[in-house]
């Protein structure tokens, strides 16, 4: 666990450990539903998931693959000292699977008319990293 307290005295940051074999994996083409089946905790591979699904135009099936990956990644967090609130900065590579999991699952939402989840993960990605839901976006 890797916490650092905010400057401006607000919630610390949440950097999640890195878990470098799914990202190597998916980076070395091996299929994403092969590396979801033997690392099933790593938000970065449902969010590629969501992505890839989202992109083939398979919405409903993105919005899960989106959710799957956004609570991997909250049990993830809260492992890992995040209290429910707090930064969860884009920079720090391991935390991108799970921002980019709350993106996913923001955009599916949005795209089946669930508007109140689409805002409510809206909102938590910019409270969780401006940078985030800038690039993602």
């Amino acid at each position: 666990m890797s916490i650092h307290q905010n400057l401006l005295g607000g919630p610390p940051e949440t950097l999640l450990p890195d878990e470098p074999e799914p990202r190597e994996m998916l980076a070395s083409g091996v299929a994403p539903a092969d590396v979801a089946a033997k690392h099933p905790s790593s938000s970065l591979v449902w969010a590629r998931l969501a992505d890839d699904a989202f992109e083939a135009g398979r919405v409903v099936e993105s919005y899960a693959y989106a959710r799957t990956g956004y609570h991997r990644g909250l049990d993830a967090l809260r492992r890992n000292g995040w209290k429910g609130h707090g930064p969860v900065p884009f920079e720090h590579e391991p935390n991108r699977g799970f921002l980019r999991a709350l993106h996913a699952l923001a955009r599916a939402a949005a795209a089946i008319g669930e508007q109140d989840e689409a805002e409510r993960c809206a909102t938590f990605l910019r409270e969780s990293s401006q940078t985030a839901a800038d690039t993602l976006s």
